[in-house]
């Protein structure tokens, strides 16, 4: 009796962070004609509904410094990976590199990054 209460407070704890954290999986940027960059990015995450999702990611500068972002308004729980887009990122010209990362609405931050080169 004592086991089987047990496990059932460790599904009911743990249940909200069975999703684990969210991870960037493809990264494609692209510079536009103004001068700033296109972020397509990847991000796989085992969304549970409005509880826990996967609700933004991030482009990074060398420093840390927050770039871009790009919130996600709503679960994709039959929809993974998925990915969205971001336009009008200004890198500055003697940046060669950014980090992207996911962050979820459980966890926050945490699950697998991406570095790519800023195509200049």
């Amino acid at each position: 009796m004592f086991l089987r209460a047990l496990m059932m407070i460790a599904l009911v704890v743990g249940g909200p962070v069975m999703a684990g954290e969210a991870d960037v999986v493809d990264v494609e940027v692209a510079k536009q004609g103004d001068g700033t960059f296109r972020f397509d990015v990847t991000v796989r995450h085992a969304d549970e509904g409005w509880d826990h999702y996967a609700d933004r990611w991030d482009v990074l500068g060398p420093d840390g410094e927050v770039l871009g972002s790009r919130e996600l308004l709503h679960p994709h729980v039959n929809e993974q990976p998925f990915t969205r887009s971001l336009m009008g990122v200004v890198i500055p010209a003697d940046v060669e590199e950014v980090t992207l990362r996911a962050h979820d609405s459980v966890h926050e931050l945490g699950g697998a990054e991406m570095r790519v080169a800023v195509p200049h």
